[in-house]
């Protein structure tokens, strides 16, 4: 078969389009997701709440992100990238004002709500984008491209800590709320306008159909093909270890990265070390930059380099743990504020390596459980940040030594476990 030279450049542009939408949507995810690290003691002063109430508020849009993980896959599967992606967009906005709301009349309960509403929304923009990455590029560039959307995502964390400080000291909680909403309802509108399912909807050639005539090799699998919701689940959960040692290893990862970047690092900073907000709100980016460079580079590393999923993970997996070790046992000693950029710059980089997972996962089952396949997995990893973050505002309740070093000895302990499970991962064998 040969295909039209000009429609074929047609598909190979317009994905950028739409993957540009997309990741802009995604940037606003990880703004939302990260914000906590950087203003818990704003938070705290705002609404005259302690550490416990701020976790919940942290952990209130991990919670959602995580319940519905499964219903984004399943939505993805069946309405289709672009209307699931625009619908949810949405829902960010509208959590965005209702957390606006909530800092007018200083009702704390009420920002819980907020954030657990864009969590909601949030849940459903990353999966819609893996199932695009799917089926508008070619698998050998599937680790890459999610790379570089890790490093966008990882550019608003960065913009939630330090910018995101230095907003709501001019704007007020309550105005950069409604900022945020506004944004997020213009991208909701480029989302529909723009994002398109799959390249037949705009009378384009397929992706597998450029890489057979590429290759020369025939078409094994349909992308616009479909698995009923019900065998995609069971075939998911049931398929051994192609899935739960990925899964184990994914809530520890990064429910421990949630823990430190979205949660405790500015207060553990603040309260032992006494640094400023300032400073620790540098540090906390760090982690952020960190993962813009580490993200991409753990992608080209997977797709170009190694060419192994599996031993990437493992890198990053191994280094990440001995980075919590370094936290655990130095903590209240390791006072050097540039050491602790160092730190931190290293934890955002191997931590970032997790991005890697998502191929890993998505090359072991067909293309048509795109959605669901990478939902289940996605699950784990805010499930993990939701529960270690919940526990974390009970364990450091008075913000001592003693406790910041219980804690960070069990995120230690927790990534030994993740390290083990890594190992036992498996991956997709070349045909």
């Amino acid at each position: 078969m040969t295909i039209d030279p000009t429609k074929k450049s047609k598909v190979l542009r317009y994905r950028w389009l739409i993957f540009g939408v997309l990741a802009l949507a995604y940037f606003f995810v990880y703004f939302h997701r990260t914000t906590g690290g950087g203003i818990s003691d704003t938070i705290q002063e705002y609404f005259g709440v302690g550490t416990a109430s701020v976790a919940l508020l942290a952990s209130a849009y991990l919670y959602a992100y995580t319940l519905m993980q499964l219903p984004s896959g399943v939505l993805t599967d069946k309405l289709g990238p672009r209307k699931a992606a625009t619908t949810f967009i949405f829902v960010i906005a509208l959590g965005s004002i209702l957390s606006a709301y909530a800092a007018m009349i200083n009702d704390f309960n009420l920002m819980v709500a907020g954030k657990f509403l864009i969590g909601i929304g949030a849940a459903v923009v990353y999966i819609p984008i893996m199932k695009i990455l799917a089926v508008w590029y070619r698998k050998n560039e599937f680790a890459s491209l999610s790379g570089i959307l890790l490093l966008v995502g990882n550019v608003g964390g960065i913009a939630a800590a330090t910018p995101m400080i230095m907003m709501v000291d001019s704007l007020g909680l309550q105005n950069t709320y409604f900022v945020l909403a506004g944004i997020t309802v213009l991208i909701a509108l480029l989302c529909w306008l723009i994002v398109r399912n799959h390249p037949s909807e705009k009378g384009l050639p397929s992706i597998e159909e450029i890489v057979s005539e590429e290759t020369g090799e025939p078409i094994r699998e349909s992308t616009s093909s479909k698995v009923p919701m019900v065998k995609a689940l069971k075939d998911t959960f049931g398929s051994g270890r192609k899935f739960w040692p990925l899964a184990i290893w994914f809530f520890f990862m990064y429910g421990t990265i949630m823990l430190w970047q979205a949660s405790q690092a500015g207060s553990f900073y603040g309260n032992v070390y006494g640094f400023t907000k300032s400073q620790y709100g540098l540090l906390i980016t760090m982690v952020g930059v960190g993962m813009v460079i580490g993200c991409p580079l753990a992608g080209v590393l997977s797709d170009k380099v190694i060419h192994s999923r599996k031993k990437v993970i493992e890198i990053g997996t191994v280094i990440y743990t001995l980075i919590w070790a370094l936290i655990w046992l130095t903590a209240g000693d390791l006072d050097s504020w540039s050491v602790n950029m160092v730190v931190n710059f290293a934890f955002g980089f191997f931590g970032g390596f997790f991005v890697v997972s998502y191929a890993q996962i998505k090359e072991l089952f067909p293309i048509a459980m795109a959605g669901t396949s990478t939902a289940a997995l996605n699950v784990f990893p805010f499930a993990g940040g939701a529960i270690l973050i919940t526990l974390a505002g009970f364990i450091v309740s008075d913000k001592t030594l003693a406790q910041y070093q219980e804690l960070w000895m069990l995120a230690f302990v927790c990534m030994l476990i993740a390290t083990v499970c890594a190992f036992l991962s498996v991956e997709r064998t070349k045909e």
